[in-house]
């Protein structure tokens, strides 16, 4: 005799709603739009060694503001490993890789470093955050002062 399927064994899977988009201080979302701007212009330029950007920018001290934030957006497929996902600005989704920079940023302008360390060691090899925490710092100063 073969046994009977347990009919519910075959139910479609039930939908879980998403989770409710994380909040961030207006300041911060603010820092992400820009930065979704600055992905989007950098899609189509080449990418940039991370290391080798950073030790250009240590040497002016007088970069622009936007100089920090392209950088990191040409480099932070590099850092992380695989290409993040960044949503269009204004958009009120954010991806697994926006809500991780958010807050970071987050964590920089509430002087939280144990925070920030353990994000940045969460995704980042070692050979890549000293730079990476460089440019994210340089990042939230420059956004910090419009």
């Amino acid at each position: 005799m073969i046994p009977q399927a347990n009919a519910s064994a075959f139910a479609p899977a039930q939908i879980k709603p998403h989770a409710p988009a994380p909040s961030f201080h207006p300041d911060t979302i603010s820092t992400l739009n820009q930065l979704r701007l600055i992905a989007m212009r950098c899609r189509c330029a080449a990418r940039t060694d991370l290391f080798h950007a950073c030790a250009l920018l240590s040497l002016d001290r007088n970069t622009a503001q936007g100089a920090h934030a392209e950088i990191l957006m040409r480099c932070l497929e590099q850092a992380l490993g695989k290409r993040p996902l960044f949503h269009r600005p204004g958009s009120q989704e954010i991806s697994f890789d926006e809500a991780w920079l958010a807050r970071m940023i987050q964590a920089i302008r509430t002087g939280d470093e144990d925070s920030f360390r353990f994000l940045l060691c969460a995704r980042v090899p070692r050979l890549n955050r000293r730079n990476l925490a460089f440019l994210l710092r340089g990042v939230t100063d420059a956004f910090s002062q419009v």
